[in-house]
């Protein structure tokens, strides 16, 4: 995409805008986080569930550490792990999805057939069930909901290669002898490969749901490392005492979650073949 076409797509759609500037600025507290953070998130104090003040800004927790210091810390681990799930269902989807797509015949029908055996399953339980295989953790757990995400983008491209492969360019490639891997690099993917980005840009939303809610259930970020939904899940044990705990990480899990979700709604209007046509 050409800047001066990005620059006006942000001007036109100012929530994808306000997603990209929300989104840049949570990158860089992830970044800068030892460095803006006025505290250690896992130095505890004296003062249990504090109301804000100038020295904890948003107040401490049942242990007493700083929850916005928490709130920096688990800033990276949340889009480390939404970026993490998504990675590996990509990486896994899409040659399974090309293959079956592009190939076609009994190739197509195996690959289709374990597809939808897998879409079958919810999403979150099977997630689970991988993460009691390979054990509890962050990286695991990730990696299971990445898992979990790979049938839909395998069938996603699998449906758009079938579309892409009968177009003439593709058959004049094969006329004049290119190699299969070549036409698939050359001229599949990259016109194929649209619909997958909007879909992955939502999958980032849906990885950080999955995040929290493992990290809830204690399948994922261990303590005392911070993550907004571990930070949840304590905070719900202290909901009736001190409800504004689960303020922060509720907040923090909703603005990132409508973030992702709005940029891959204005990404797929913007990569509207229809509309592109009009412009």
């Amino acid at each position: 995409m050409k800047r001066s076409h990005l620059l006006r797509w942000l001007r036109a759609d100012k929530g994808a805008a306000i997603s990209l500037a929300y989104l840049a600025v949570l990158l860089s507290l992830s970044v800068l986080a030892p460095v803006v953070s006025p505290h250690s998130p896992v130095e505890q104090g004296a003062d249990i569930l504090a109301p804000p003040d100038w020295s904890h800004l948003l107040g401490t927790d049942d242990l007493g550490r700083d929850v916005f210091s928490r709130f920096i810390y688990g800033a990276p681990m949340t889009l480390y792990a939404s970026g993490l799930a998504v990675g590996v269902g990509t990486l896994v989807g899409l040659p399974f999805g090309v293959m079956a797509g592009y190939l076609g015949g009994w190739v197509d029908g195996l690959i289709s057939r374990i597809i939808d055996t897998l879409l079958s399953f919810p999403s979150i339980i099977l997630a689970i069930a991988v993460t009691g295989a390979l054990g509890i953790g962050l990286t695991n757990a990730m990696i299971a909901v990445g898992l979990a995400f790979a049938p839909a983008l395998a069938r996603l491209i699998r449906v758009q290669t079938i579309i892409v492969k009968t177009e003439l360019y593709v058959d004049a490639s094969k006329t004049f002898g290119m190699a299969p891997w070549r036409v698939v690099w050359r001229h599949i993917l990259p016109n194929a490969i649209q619909p997958v980005i909007v879909q992955v840009t939502l999958l980032l939303a849906t990885a950080l749901l999955a995040e929290a809610s493992l990290s809830f259930l204690g399948l994922g970020v261990q303590p005392p490392q911070p993550s907004w939904g571990q930070m949840l899940a304590r905070a719900y044990g202290y909901m009736e005492i001190a409800p504004e705990q689960m303020y922060t990480p509720g907040l923090a899990i909703l603005c990132t979650t409508l973030a992702f979700n709005t940029l891959g709604e204005s990404l797929r209007t913007l990569l509207d073949p229809t509309r592109r046509r009009s412009d």
